[in-house]
């Protein structure tokens, strides 16, 4: 590490951000580059916020080379950016200050699998993807699905969900324990492979969630799940978007054990269909998933379809053989690129807000009068079983009317999930986006979260603007 400090009596800021890369190039060699074409891959690519690249990249291969270039760049006060598959949608990956982009997808190893304890251990850099496939042989999978393929080390920084977590939970639920670097380079290991502790802090459930802020997780404990004996899937079309919430809500509240459900409006199915030659009915529609024994998946297609019916939906098409359930989970993964060709050449917002599931259907219902006030295109798809839901307004950035109306129509649906005691953000994190709802969310929250962040960070340098709009 020593070899990576800057010498006593630092030169100004520009000198010595350029001492510290000589530095960095003489120690990794092809791994560090300042190439502005890596540089802006490494940028926000996935959102509407304006691109602003790092000044290098840096690939690390080990956790002790993320210490060492972590105390390097906290010595010549240079910021650092965590990357992994590039996957965030809320600017997580922009480096308004320039910097380091600390790229970790080499760290990809799969350190053990535990299957008489359900768990793994594992590098951030692997993706979950790529877990499952190891895992298979096993009988064992990771639930945790937020539709990209991203890094499980990005999945815990921005505390990811996805289709599964209706009935396997988030990464909230998943990590057991972790090693992360901090600010200065020191390197701590939190939590465990028991399944539950009262030993001091939570340091876990701290970093999770915490954005690249706090620290750079380089390594997990992760829970897994036995893989079920039967799978179903179907699709149940509906008259109205409220008749398909109210489905969802009576599906809960009735305790079936729904693995997997998903709202799209008649907008979202319109874009699938042309994007991934599905053929179902332009109307609003659920996605669902049943895992169990084969009686037991069964049972719970025959509940729901009934549950479907008496809300206005039809009987639940369902799909047994696994090249359909493939087929119609693609289908809803890729709905962020069918969107982008139903307005080809303008840009994309992707958004979204979670509200108690006892409010879902009046706030995606407003919201969507919403939509249809303010002339947008902007179809709605989400993880409804926990109240979570996306919306992605269409809009031609170079139209200030339309960057008008996208605006408001942002700041309404937050203050609507907000007034049904939800959350600005579900999963997509808070990155650059949405800084400036935080504090209506949170209230005096935010001053605890700030002081948290100056006690590990005190020289702000580990992803800078995003959460907070604090100095570097």
């Amino acid at each position: 590490m020593t070899a990576l400090m800057s010498e006593a009596g630092a030169p100004p800021a520009e000198e010595a951000k350029q001492a510290l890369f000589n530095k960095l190039a003489a120690r990794y060699g092809e791994r560090f580059s300042r190439s502005e074409a890596l540089r802006t891959q490494h940028a926000n690519t996935l959102t509407w916020l304006k691109v602003q690249v790092p000044d290098a990249v840096l690939f690390a291969e080990t956790t002790e080379e993320v210490s060492e270039a972590l105390a390097a760049c906290a010595d010549a006060r240079v910021p650092v950016i965590p990357f992994g598959a590039g996957s965030s949608l809320e600017g997580h990956l922009n480096a308004p200050f320039g910097g380091l982009s600390l790229d970790l997808s080499r760290m990809n190893g799969i350190g053990s699998v535990h299957e008489s304890d359900l768990d793994c251990v594992v590098e951030a850099g692997v993706t979950r993807k790529q877990l499952n496939d190891y895992l298979r042989d096993a009988g064992l999978f990771f639930p945790v699905d937020p539709g990209a393929d991203a890094s499980l080390g990005g999945m815990a920084a921005t505390r990811a969900s996805g289709t599964n977590a209706v009935r396997y939970g988030t990464m909230r639920d998943a990590v057991l324990g972790l090693t992360a670097v901090l600010a200065d380079g020191r390197i701590v290991k939190t939590g465990g492979r028991a399944k539950k502790s009262s030993a001091g802090y939570d340091l876990t459930r701290l970093l999770v969630g915490s954005e690249g802020t706090l620290g750079v997780i380089t390594e997990l404990t992760l829970k897994l799940f036995g893989i079920p004996e039967t799978i179903l899937a179907g699709v149940s079309t509906f008259k109205t978007l409220e008749g398909a919430c109210n489905a969802t809500i009576a599906a809960l509240q009735m305790g079936l054990p729904l693995a997997r459900i998903e709202l799209l409006d008649e907008v979202q199915v319109r874009a699938c269909n042309a994007y991934s030659k599905l053929s179902v009915p332009e109307s609003p529609t659920l996605f669902v998933e049943f895992h169990g024994t084969e009686a037991g998946a069964r049972e719970q297609v025959e509940t729901f379809s009934e549950i479907a019916q008496a809300e206005g939906g039809g009987a639940l098409e369902w799909a047994a053989r696994p090249e359909d359930r493939s087929r119609l989970w693609q289908a809803r993964h890729d709905a962020y690129w069918a969107t982008k060709d139903l307005r080809p050449g303008a840009d994309l917002i992707a958004t979204d807000v979670c509200v108690p599931i006892s409010a879902l259907a009046d706030c995606v219902i407003e919201t969507k009068q919403d939509i249809d006030s303010l002339d947008l295109v902007a179809p709605i798809v989400g993880h409804v079983g926990d109240g979570n839901f996306h919306v992605m307004p269409m809009i031609d950035t170079e139209s200030a009317d339309e960057r008008d109306r996208a605006r408001l129509f942002l700041d309404r649906l937050i203050e609507r999930a907000l007034r049904f005691e939800g959350t600005c953000t579900g999963e997509h994190g808070v990155g650059q986006g949405k800084i400036g709802y935080l504090v209506a969310e949170h209230g005096e929250g935010v001053d605890v979260m700030v002081a948290i962040k100056k006690a590990l960070d005190p020289l702000n340098i580990l992803n800078p603007g995003k959460i907070f709009a604090l100095d570097v």
